[in-house]
């Protein structure tokens, strides 16, 4: 199988890259806070528990998270598995590995999209033109990026001492960086 974690800062494209990865490589895709969504939507027990947590202003657990991503990974009927954005920790990560193993599989690796800060920051503050997105203003986005840089940052050490980590350059011509990460990919699957 064909299991990767897309990781990025906010604003570093991985909703971009990840659809055509999904469709090149044939991936079921997986986003949590679209799966999030999906569950509250489809008013599956899960989903009742997730509203209940969300509607009281708490953040979705770890547990919650992960017990909604195996039943993903549990149903998949595809070549792998895209993970955008998550594992957002360590623990995380660790989990990830251990429920992949459960299933006989395993991550391939761990492409990580480099942006700089600047164009992270003119990136979200553009699309907060487009799409009217509150959380996309100057003061949020700092604070979103010091989240990822103090939380989500240490899953790239992680996956290093791993072998799986693979930085690919996330800003430039959008054809250009796709076409590296597949090389990438591509190099990946033919060593394993």
């Amino acid at each position: 199988m064909i299991n990767i974690a897309l990781f990025g800062a906010p604003g570093a494209g991985k909703g971009t890259q990840s659809k055509m990865l999904v469709e090149k490589y044939d991936l079921t895709y997986v986003s949590t806070g679209d799966a999030l969504r999906k569950e509250i939507a489809d008013k599956t027990p899960l989903g009742l528990r997730i509203k209940d947590i969300m509607d009281a202003g708490q953040l979705v657990s770890d547990e919650i998270v992960v017990e909604m991503i195996e039943k993903i990974i549990a149903g998949n009927t595809r070549k792998g598995v895209l993970f955008d954005g998550f594992p957002r920790n360590v623990a995380q990560a660790e989990t990830l590995d251990k429920l992949l193993a459960k299933y006989n599989t395993s991550l391939l690796c761990m492409i990580s999209l480099d942006v700089p800060r600047e164009e992270l920051v003119r990136r979200m503050l553009e699309r907060a033109k487009i799409s009217g997105r509150s959380d996309d203003n100057e003061e949020t986005i700092k604070n979103r990026l010091r989240e990822y840089e103090n939380k989500t940052l240490p899953v790239a050490d992680y996956y290093k001492g791993k072998g799986l980590y693979i930085p690919v350059i996330g800003f430039g011509n959008i054809d250009d960086i796709s076409r590296n990460i597949m090389k990438e990919i591509d190099a990946k699957i033919i060593n394993n």
